[in-house]
């Protein structure tokens, strides 16, 4: 499995509807409010703003950022192919395992590319003058390295491009080294909305940096549409749904880490510092078989460096759903 949410294909394969699947592979926030959500044809008839001006200035005060030093995308995705194209340097260091698309982007951009084991060993360093990439909090097993800055004052010794992506970080509301864009000129921090603000169909991601950066990256116009932005603006300024998230997210993380432990079939699961936790089963693809049987899917892990499939991957989710993966787990 090289990507999780994949409930159409497994629907397929298993003979049933996608939305029989119960999906622990996808690791969105599981509280989803209804909204008023509405769009007048009027609306969708003109163009929007090519700027988004309004629209940056309300995530400019949201992360204290300036406007001009965030770009906006067409999803977190676009925004990492769009930077591995705009860099020069050739030499990329992955701190891995991580999302692959870095890597995906990195070879559509010729880049020669070089892997830090950072499970293993996170004291391994890049070359000069390299670009480093790093997943803080981490996936898949959802760890916040609490050193990043210390991490982060030895790259920049080496004079590396860095980026840094922080699309899990708002779960738990862990800091951020955004703000060192002011001080260092090669810092790329990537952020994703659709995890936290549980929007996957809604494709707006970004990239804050200093504003030559952002200048350089020449964002196509118009491309983000109209309805995406109305949709994460409400839930930006939606002060109930970040706390709402947080208090039900820490519940249900406990409930789910519970249920994997009493289980028994697990050998090792990784403490999470986000919304999905990593677990080691001996018989881990007889395990997911068997869970998809029961219309129950889960994310593999033999697509990240250093992993099997063994590894498995589980996204926090409401009572139901865990309450049915209990049952499964029994037997």
């Amino acid at each position: 499995m090289t990507h999780g949410a994949d409930i159409y294909g497994y629907a397929k394969k298993i003979g049933c509807r996608a939305e029989e699947i119960i999906d622990f592979s996808s690791n969105i926030n599981l509280y989803q409010p209804e909204i008023d959500f509405s769009l007048s044809s009027r609306e969708v008839a003109l163009y929007a703003d090519s700027s988004y001006g309004d629209f940056r200035t309300l995530l400019a005060e949201k992360y204290t950022l300036e406007k001009n030093q965030i770009a906006l995308f067409n999803g977190a995705t676009s925004a990492i192919y769009s930077l591995f194209a705009s860099i020069k340097r050739k030499d990329v260091f992955l701190y891995a395992p991580l999302y692959g698309e870095y890597e995906k982007a990195a070879l559509a951009t010729k880049k020669n590319i070089y892997k830090i084991n950072r499970i293993e060993d996170e004291t391994d360093m890049p070359t000069e003058d390299s670009v480093v990439v790093f997943v803080n909090p981490s996936t898949p097993e959802g760890t916040y390295y609490s050193n990043i800055k210390e991490l982060l004052a030895e790259w920049i010794e080496l004079e590396c491009t860095i980026i840094i992506d922080e699309s899990f970080l708002e779960f738990e509301e862990l800091a951020s080294v955004r703000q060192e864009i002011k001080s260092y000129k090669r810092l790329y921090i990537i952020q994703s909305f659709s995890k936290f603000y549980s929007c996957a169909g809604v494709r707006i991601g970004a990239i804050f940096s200093n504003k030559k950066n952002i200048k350089k990256l020449q964002t196509p116009l118009w491309n983000l549409s109209t309805l995406d932005v109305s949709f994460l603006r409400q839930r930006l300024v939606d002060e109930e749904f970040a706390k709402k998230s947080r208090e039900l997210h820490q519940s249900q993380k406990t409930e789910l880490t519970k249920i994997l432990t009493d289980s028994k079939r697990f050998s090792e699961i990784v403490e999470s510092d986000t919304n999905f936790i990593l677990a080691l089963a001996e018989n881990g693809e007889e395990l997911f078989e068997r869970l998809l049987e029961q219309k129950i899917l889960v994310r593999t892990c033999g697509s990240f460096d250093y992993l099997s499939n063994n590894w498995l991957r589980f996204a926090v989710k409401g009572a139901d759903a865990h309450k049915a993966l209990k049952i499964a787990l029994e037997y």
